[in-house]
């Protein structure tokens, strides 16, 4: 696994982000949910698998992941930004993206806006290790069985023509 950072500016800030690459193959983008506690790194293992066949590209949000954050005023428009940054500059024409909690959001916003964005797309729903037992002081017998409940994949057309 390759480890890079890119340097990306938005609001008159600098702002260091951490990737992850590996594999060989067509391109494929692995966005992590926007939280306090995920990180490119909670990629890793589905990450490891699909680079047997692709090359995949794990990357942090601003603000998020292992590296300083600055302050700022973080608001929709700026993680728009930053992703339209990535899919030109970083990763630009991937074969596939997969998005995981409200990154799923922000992908999907950028697929109606955009004439062809990828040739596949997987929104991942949140993995409930997060804020729930967190907040709840532990993991209880129900959590399991909430997730369950968003587990069930469906089917999202990549095109808008």
């Amino acid at each position: 696994m390759v480890y890079e950072e890119i340097t990306w500016q938005s609001d008159g800030h600098d702002f260091s982000v951490g990737l992850d690459r590996i594999g060989t193959g067509p391109t494929i983008l692995l966005l992590p949910a926007l939280s306090s506690i995920s990180t490119r790194r909670e990629m890793q293992p589905l990450q490891e698998r699909l680079a047997q066949s692709f090359t995949t590209v794990a990357i942090d949000w601003p603000g998020f992941g292992g590296l300083p954050k600055p302050y700022v005023d973080w608001r929709p428009e700026i993680y728009e930004q930053y992703l339209s940054y990535l899919l030109t500059h970083v990763v630009p024409n991937p074969f596939g993206m997969i998005a995981a909690g409200h990154a799923a959001g922000y992908v999907v916003k950028h697929f109606t806006q955009h004439e062809h964005v990828a040739d596949r797309l997987v929104l991942l729903s949140p993995t409930w290790r997060g804020p729930l037992p967190t907040m709840m002081g532990g993991d209880r017998a129900l959590f399991p069985n909430i997730a369950k409940a968003f587990d069930p994949p469906f089917w999202v057309p990549c095109s808008t023509a």
